[in-house]
């Protein structure tokens, strides 16, 4: 079952930031990703792909430091099982589970998703598809093709089950 909102009110030990919205500690897998992006984006030899191995090894995840994710981007269960391809370009506040694929597709792109996305665990994002944002992907689901903002898609291959109002589908604001 999908969540209807999923902006970690649960267990955020009920911290807020400055703008009255539901606060995270950044999981630690992000947070080596984040250290070794910096490395990367300033061409420093060596210590990206050493921090992608550490990531690999530790926490059984693949997320290369080439990859673009966006701020307050959150991985719960510290990647486990996280596949995301080098190329990849994942938004804002998306929230991915464990044992999900973000990959390509026999030379056909790579996926880019949107805002505040929710990925279910179990999930494929296959291929050049864009994912809206606010969108949200059931567990399991194989997602080879667009999906819209604010839209629940599940199955495999993954079909769009709901479209949500905006103000339905806003995450962080509560």
């Amino acid at each position: 079952m999908l969540p209807e909102k999923h902006n970690g009110s649960k267990d955020n030990n009920g911290r807020k930031d400055n703008k009255g919205h539901n606060w995270r500690k950044p999981s630690t897998v992000i947070s080596m990703y984040r250290l070794g992006r910096k490395a990367y984006l300033k061409h420093i030899p060596v210590i990206p792909g050493l921090i992608s191995r550490i990531i690999r090894i530790a926490y059984a995840c693949e997320l290369p430091c080439s990859c673009d994710i966006g701020k307050n981007c959150d991985l719960p269960h510290n990647g486990l099982g996280v596949v995301i391809h080098e190329a990849a370009v994942i938004g804002e506040g998306t929230r991915i589970y464990q044992n999900v694929t973000i990959g390509g597709r026999n030379k056909r792109g790579v996926p880019v998703i949107g805002k505040n996305v929710f990925v279910g665990c179990g999930a494929c994002i296959l291929g050049g598809v864009k994912i809206g944002d606010g969108a949200r992907i059931g567990a399991n689901a194989v997602v080879i093709t667009d999906i819209p903002e604010n839209a629940t898609a599940v199955g495999a291959p993954a079909k769009v089950v709901k479209i949500n109002s905006q103000s339905d589908s806003d995450i962080g604001d509560d």
